[in-house]
Formats: C-alpha cells, sequence, structure tokens
C-alpha cells in the first residue's frame, strides 16, 4: 500500500513539513528551474524554497519554451545563479537598484549544464555567484566540493546578502527538519558509517 502524500510539501503525510514552512516577502524575485530528476527526491529543497517565498515561481522541466516571457518580468533584472569565470559576487541593493529575476537551476551540477545547454536564453543571461566560503548543513549528499551548498541554502545565502538585513533563515527550517528526519530514518550507525567524518 503507497503512503499518502501532502499535496503542497510532497512528503508522505507522516512527515509533512508544511507547518514549518514560512511565507516570506522579498524584493528579489526567485525563478526556480527544476530538473524532472529532482521532483520526487526526498531532499526535494527547492520546492521547500519556493513554498516558503511568496515572491517566488518554480518550474519543472528541462526545456523551457516560454523563456523569454518568464526571463522579461518587468521591474526586474534577470541574473542567473550559475557559476562561471566572469561571474559577479553578488552585493547588497543600494537605494534605487532596480531588483533581480534570480533565476536558479536546480539540479546536480551536469543536470544543471545540460539545462543550459539546451536553453541558450538561460546560458546567456549575466551570471552572479555567492561569496566563497558558504559551509552547507546538507550532511547527507557528498559535496563535489566546500561551497558547494543545497539549493534552498544558496537561495537563502544570496537573498541574506542582496536584502541585509532581512533575515531568511526560517527558509532552513524544514530543510535541516528534512535532514534530521532523514538521519533518523536511517539510523545514527549507517548515518555515521556513510556521512559522518572521514
Amino acid at each position: 500500500m503507497s503512503r499518502i502524500h501532502c499535496p503542497r510539501c510532497l512528503r508522505p503525510e507522516t512527515h509533512c513539513l508544511c507547518r514549518l514552512i514560512p511565507s516570506l516577502d522579498s524584493r528579489t524575485r526567485v525563478l526556480l528551474l527544476q530538473h524532472p530528476s529532482e521532483v520526487n527526491h526526498a531532499l526535494n529543497t527547492a520546492r521547500l524554497a519556493a513554498l516558503g517565498l511568496r515572491n517566488a515561481e518554480l518550474i519543472v522541466g528541462e526545456v523551457f519554451e516560454d523563456l523569454p516571457t518568464l526571463l522579461n518580468q518587468p521591474g526586474y533584472r534577470a541574473r542567473l545563479l550559475f557559476p562561471a569565470e566572469d561571474a559577479q559576487t553578488l552585493q547588497g541593493y543600494a537605494g534605487d537598484d532596480q531588483p533581480l529575476l534570480l533565476v536558479v537551476p536546480d539540479g546536480t551540477w551536469r543536470k544543471a549544464r545540460k539545462m543550459l545547454y539546451l536553453n541558450p536564453l538561460l546560458a546567456a543571461l549575466p551570471r552572479v555567484t555567492l561569496a566563497a566560503g558558504g559551509v552547507s548543513r546538507y550532511r547527507l549528499r557528498k559535496a563535489p566540493g566546500p561551497g558547494a551548498l543545497s539549493t534552498v541554502e544558496a537561495i537563502v545565502q544570496a537573498l541574506q546578502v542582496l536584502e541585509a538585513p532581512s533575515s531568511f533563515e526560517p527558509l532552513l527550517k524544514p530543510f535541516e527538519a528534512l535532514i534530521e528526519g532523514q538521519i533518523a530514518a536511517m539510523g545514527e550507525a549507517v548515518y555515521l558509517r556513510n556521512h559522518g567524518p572521514n
């Protein structure tokens, strides 16, 4: 018998995270482009980010036909949050700056690169990046290197910089609960063996 899932957060109903998901306002508009393989991932952090931000939208796909419309939102400057040689490190808004439409690909690095390849408009966007040294709380995935963050962590970090002194930490509450739940489900011994300090 299959478990009943919450239609909003897509978690099993017994592990629904909705009560922990905030409803935050932001000057920045966040557009999450999620690779289809991430939708049913147990740790779907992009969905948590989209649910927790009022000014966010999550679209699932690999090729996005309506990208021109999505990227040309009146009152916003579209920027792709993705590393590149010429990527600008994010800075806080000055008083009258036009806010960003922050476009965030969600998928493994390989899949995210493929999305850029398949969507030339996306690849052509000016890129922004986070300051070096971010530490992930994501204790369940082997990060490809230091500074590799989950999607929700990257968004929180970006918004904290852009919109300081506003705090977007509440977005991490359901994320923390998700990880604690996964660790509890696998058991401490298995967690330490697979994910503990090397």
